[in-house]
């Protein structure tokens, strides 16, 4: 839990903000979901362990009228545009109270906006699984669609020099054989722009 100084920061506002914050970290700390106050007046930073990706970071922010959530998904993909966009809109179809969106650089986020009355804990329960969905479940997808080529450099150079995996698993049935076709083109992950930014942009 964060310090107090820093909570009493982020729910300035009237007594609307004020209330619709005290829902949410009540909510958040009885989930157990780690949060903390954001830069902005009204902004909860909330952090949800994932299982395909190793966490998902949003920005809730909490005004008057309606209350938004950010999080990042995925860097641009390096190849495959069309198909990992389209991919993307296809989901959007089925997606409850959230929308997959694009910056200027062309990387990936989930946002969706409510109305602050609406933030209850039935509400909130909603929304972190569906934030969680969206940003967790096709993850390993979009990494198939828009980085191939990346991992099967990197698996190339584990496999040659003797490194672990472990962390390419899942795609084993994709990778497995790029050593005898990437082994001169060969990198390690530590040479490509992390696929998993940090901080959520509004």
């Amino acid at each position: 839990m964060p310090e107090a100084d820093g909570a009493t920061q982020a729910v300035s506002g009237g007594p609307v903000v004020a209330a619709a914050a005290a829902r949410l970290t009540a909510y958040l700390d009885s989930a157990a979901i780690a949060w903390e106050p954001g830069a902005r007046s009204g902004e909860y930073v909330v952090t949800l362990p994932g299982e395909r990706k190793l966490r998902t970071v949003a920005s809730v922010v909490i005004r008057e009228s309606e209350t938004s959530v950010s999080a990042f998904v995925i860097r641009n993909a390096d190849e495959n545009h069309e198909a990992f966009y389209r991919y993307l809109l296809r989901r959007n179809l089925r997606m409850p109270m959230l929308a997959y969106a694009v910056d200027g650089s062309g990387d990936v986020y989930v946002r969706g906006t409510a109305p602050t009355s609406a933030v209850d804990e039935d509400f909130l329960d909603h929304l972190m699984g569906a934030l969680l969905t969206a940003a967790d479940e096709p993850f390993n997808e979009l990494l198939a669609l828009g980085f191939l080529e990346s991992m099967k450099r990197e698996w190339a150079w584990r496999v040659t020099r003797g490194e672990s995996l472990a962390n390419l698993e899942a795609f084993r049935h994709l990778l497995e054989g790029s050593e005898r076709a990437h082994g001169d083109r060969a990198e390690p992950a530590g040479e490509r722009r992390d696929v998993e930014a940090p901080a959520p942009r509004e």
